[in-house]
C-alpha cells in the first residue's frame, strides 16, 4: 500500500495535468475487456467520475458485443459477421437498440451513480444525435453510415454537470429505421463535434505494437503522415485497421490527439491522462 508520502507525490504529479485539462472535453469509448470485468468497469467508472470532479468534461460512448451475443444466443438467433461486422438483420437490430439503449446504457448510468458521480443515458436517437443511411448499399444489414451529429443534447448535459452515457444506435435519414453504428466510428464522430480535446478508446491490446507477439514493442507516438507505412508494413492490420481509420477521422475533424489504451490495465485512464508515465499509442497530426 502506497505511504502517505507516495500519495501526495501522486497529487501532486497529476496536478498540472488536472490544470491542463480542467474545462476541456474528453470522449472515452468503452468497451472489451473493461466491460466485461466487474472490478475493470468499477475502475473505469471511478477513472471517469474522477475526471469530471476535478472539472473535466468526460462523455463516455459504449458499445455492448458481450450482451448483444448474449440475448441472441437466449433467443435461438445466429450471429453473423461479414468483413468483422455484426451483420445485422431487423431482429438483430431490434435486440441491439433494445440491449444498447436499455439494459447497458442504463446499467451503466445506475452504476456512476452508485459511485457518486453524475451520469445521464442518450442513445443516437435522442435529439437526432446520430443520424445515418445505410452502409454500402446493406452489405452489412442495417448498419448505418453516420451522415450528421447534432452534440447539442450532450452538451447542455455537460454544462449541468452531467456525465453523458451514449448508446451508438443511430437514427435512419434513408427509411424509417434505427441502424446498428460501430461504437469506435460513433466516438470519433461525436469528439470532432464536441471539438474534444482527447478521444480515448479502450481496447483489449497495450496499442500498436510492431511485433504482436511481443507487448514491449508499444509504438507511443503515432503522427498521421506515417498511418499508411504502418498498414503497408503490416504492423496495423485486421481489427486495428479501422479502428486507426478512426483516430485519423476525429483528428482530421479537430480533436487534438487520440489515445488506444488498454482497458486490461486498472486506471488506465488515469495513468494515461494524470501522469508523466503514459501507458498507450498517442496518434497526433505533426511533430
Amino acid at each position: 500500500m502506497a505511504s502517505h508520502e507516495q500519495q501526495a507525490q501522486t497529487l501532486v504529479e497529476a496536478l498540472p495535468y488536472i490544470q491542463k485539462f480542467t474545462g476541456k472535453t474528453v470522449v472515452v469509448k468503452y468497451g472489451g475487456s473493461a466491460m466485461v470485468s466487474e472490478d475493470l468497469r468499477q475502475n473505469v467508472m471511478r477513472d471517469i467520475i474522477l475526471l469530471s470532479l476535478v472539472g473535466i468534461r468526460v462523455v463516455m460512448v459504449h458499445g455492448g458485443g458481450p450482451e448483444i451475443n448474449s440475448m441472441l444466443h437466449k433467443m435461438n438467433h445466429q450471429s453473423q459477421f461479414v468483413d468483422g461486422l455484426r451483420y445485422t438483420d431487423r431482429e438483430t437490430m431490434d435486440v441491439v437498440q433494445g440491449v444498447l439503449c436499455g439494459k447497458v446504457n442504463k446499467d451503466l448510468v445506475a452504476q456512476i451513480n452508485r459511485l457518486g458521480g453524475a451520469a445521464i443515458g442518450l442513445c443516437g436517437m435522442d435529439g437526432a444525435l446520430f443520424q445515418a443511411e445505410l452502409l454500402e448499399g446493406g452489405k452489412y444489414g442495417l448498419v448505418g453510415n453516420i451522415t450528421n451529429v447534432n452534440p447539442r443534447l450532450v452538451e447542455n448535459a455537460l454544462e449541468n454537470g452531467f456525465i453523458p452515457v451514449v448508446s451508438t444506435v443511430a437514427q435512419g435519414v434513408d427509411a424509417d429505421t434505427a441502424y446498428n453504428i460501430n461504437a469506435d466510428t460513433a466516438a470519433a464522430k461525436l469528439a470532432a463535434a464536441l471539438k474534444a480535446e482527447k478521444l480515448i478508446l479502450l481496447t483489449d491490446v497495450r496499442g500498436l505494437l510492431t511485433d504482436p507477439a511481443d507487448e514491449e514493442s508499444l509504438i507511443r507516438v503515432v503522427r498521421l503522415h506515417e498511418i499508411s507505412a504502418l498498414i503497408e508494413k503490416g504492423v496495423v492490420t485486421g481489427g486495428m485497421i479501422p479502428k486507426v481509420r478512426c483516430c485519423v477521422d476525429a483528428i482530421n475533424g479537430g480533436v487534438e490527439r487520440v489515445h488506444i489504451l488498454d482497458g486490461r490495465i486498472p486506471h488506465s485512464i488515469l495513468i494515461e491522462l494524470m501522469s508523466d508515465k503514459g501507458i498507450g499509442t498517442m496518434l497526433r497530426r505533426g511533430n
